[in-house]
């Protein structure tokens, strides 16, 4: 199969180019060219890379034909993050791939209602970024169905692993909250600690892709959700952080209101945004229908994420 991968060198492309690679695929990868993968691997080597500023190109009216003219049999677009854009590619491709993978995110769902949340409770995404993402989902399913457009999106949660900072168990991304923790220091939650945050590892969103690939005819018109087996409370996170690094949990929690003055408003705003979501997605469609088999937990996964911060010297304990 000849594949494109639109932002193959991310945090999910570290890991999906060169599964894609290995599984006998042929490559290209669709980049700006201002980042390198954060694992190197060897596969790297037959990956045929394009250099393409994606806003410029779109704002020409130009990046789906660009596309279109690389001749794949398989699109996977990791970096699409309004309709127009999605709806751009969709025209340039209709008719001429046979399978189109999107990256969504559980960010389409809003705040949590019923939990797990599956993959057909009602839309009531909030924020410019889920609004977005709900609204290509919700695009490419009316193509899938109504045109035949073969179109599959995948959802993951917070993506981690080694090379950037996890969500830290105070609902945000400052990784010297590890440091707290790993010290053995009071940590403050936000209200009771009890609001859910829903990790999970980049290799395992690779796997999902794959896997989607591999069941094409149960994923095309369909979207699921690919996130660890459990979602943690941020209370249970801490707690299982401080007992990673053999420290007694020293927790308190303060109001929403109160909470909020003692960190910074970028901060604040971060952990505002994943309480107010509190994901705790169902993987069941996908272990269905994919055969989707998650390798980790979000805590495996996470502390895979801080062990190579503390590594590198990001984290001192």
């Amino acid at each position: 199969m000849r594949t494109v991968i639109i932002g193959g060198k991310g945090h999910v492309g570290t890991y999906l180019t060169p599964r894609l690679v290995e599984a006998g695929h042929e490559v290209l990868c669709i980049t700006r060219g201002q980042r390198e993968p954060y694992l190197s691997h060897a596969a790297w080597k037959h990956v045929q890379q394009i250099q393409l500023d994606r806003a410029a190109e779109e704002a020409a009216g130009a990046f789906g034909a660009r596309v279109r003219d690389l001749k794949p049999d398989i699109v996977i677009d990791m970096i699409c993050f309004t309709l127009a854009s999605a709806q751009q590619l969709v025209e340039a491709l209709r008719g001429q791939v046979q399978h189109f993978l999107h990256c969504g995110t559980m960010w389409v769902h809003g705040p949590s209602a019923q939990v797990p949340t599956t993959e057909t409770q009602p839309r009531k995404p909030f924020g410019e970024y889920g609004i977005q993402k709900a609204a290509i989902e919700a695009y490419l399913l009316r193509e899938a169905r109504a045109s035949g457009f073969p179109a599959t999106a995948l959802h993951p949660g917070h993506i981690v692993g080694p090379g950037w900072a996890p969500l830290n168990p105070a609902g945000h991304f400052n990784p010297q909250v590890f440091a707290q923790i790993a010290r053995g220091e009071d940590l403050i939650l936000p209200n009771l600690g009890q609001e859910t945050v829903h990790h999970v590892h980049a290799d395992d969103v690779a796997q999902s892709f794959m896997q989607a690939i591999a069941h094409w005819s149960c994923a095309v018109g369909e979207s699921f959700h690919v996130v660890s087996p459990q979602a943690l409370s941020l209370r249970g996170y801490a707690e299982a952080m401080y007992a990673w690094f053999g420290q007694p949990a020293r927790l308190a929690f303060a109001p929403w209101d109160e909470w909020r003055k003692g960190v910074t408003a970028q901060e604040a705003a971060a952990t505002w945004d994943h309480i107010a979501h509190s994901p705790n997605g169902s993987i069941a469609k996908a272990e269905r229908l994919l055969e989707y088999r998650p390798r980790y937990s979000s805590l495996s996964a996470a502390q895979e994420s801080v062990t190579r911060l503390i590594s590198d010297g990001v984290i001192t304990v």
